[in-house]
């Protein structure tokens, strides 16, 4: 029997890396999406085909860990599949190689189904025929221990007001862009000696554009944890551990 699986490759460009050569989290992350909206519109719950139900994805958390660096140059092939979703949860996992055939990250995220007009999280059977013929697919390219992030009580390292470009068709800020925000709390020293072996990212609350973000930072022996305010309420979280 065939598993189901999006395959894709990319060629990655001199913007997907940053002054040291590594591959930028944000690049990552907006591959991944790419792959998972292209899944998705295969799979029959594609963005064209939930908005003029008033319907859509948004994705609540993703984990990655890091196998091998990605170089200038490589390209990328990005394999996902959706397991079974969980009363309002749905995963959807990804393997990531390079173009030697040699997997260089597995991630595992979680997405809801919402009603746009209220954001309020629907239920699988919402997608009628294409849940139920789904080829869901059971293997996971990563166990996530837990999928919380500890709350800190960072120190206050930047402030951000959220602009227009910042922002994707649903009005808010696009989950891709977090990563370069928060690694803007770092300075060019301090980003030229940290080494990434995993993170994990968090989506609590949208952010529009027009809105204030204040950033917070705490560091621990192996691990720093970012977070992102709003009108005094925690919006979004980045946990990295350092290699």
């Amino acid at each position: 029997m065939n598993v189901y699986a999006n395959i894709r490759k990319y060629d990655l460009r001199y913007t997907d890396f940053d002054f040291k050569d590594d591959l930028k989290l944000s690049a990552l992350l907006a591959l991944t999406q790419e792959s998972a909206c292209a899944s998705a519109d295969e799979l029959g719950f594609g963005y064209d085909d939930l908005k003029p139900k008033g319907l859509g994805f948004i994705v609540a958390n993703t984990h990655c860990r890091f196998l091998r660096p990605v170089l200038l140059g490589d390209s990328l092939t990005v394999e996902t599949w959706p397991l079974p979703p969980r009363h309002v949860i749905f995963e959807r996992d990804y393997k990531v190689q390079n173009g030697r055939g040699e997997e260089v990250a597995r991630l595992a995220s979680r997405w809801c189904l919402v009603d746009l007009a209220t954001f309020s999280l629907l239920s699988p059977e919402k997608l009628g025929k294409a849940h139920e013929c789904c080829p869901y697919r059971d293997e996971k390219a990563l166990d996530v221990a837990s999928w919380k992030i500890p709350k800190r009580d960072g120190k206050e390292v930047r402030r951000y007001v959220a602009t227009a470009s910042d922002c994707d068709h649903y009005m808010h800020v696009n989950n891709t862009r977090y990563p370069d925000l928060f690694m803007d709390c770092f300075s060019m020293d301090e980003l030229a000696k940290l080494r990434i072996a995993s993170f994990a990212i968090s989506y609590l609350k949208q952010i529009k554009a027009g809105s204030e973000v204040t950033f917070t930072r705490d560091d621990g022996e192996n691990c720093t944890i970012l977070e992102a305010f709003s009108g005094g309420e925690l919006c979004t979280q980045l946990m990295l551990l350092h290699a």
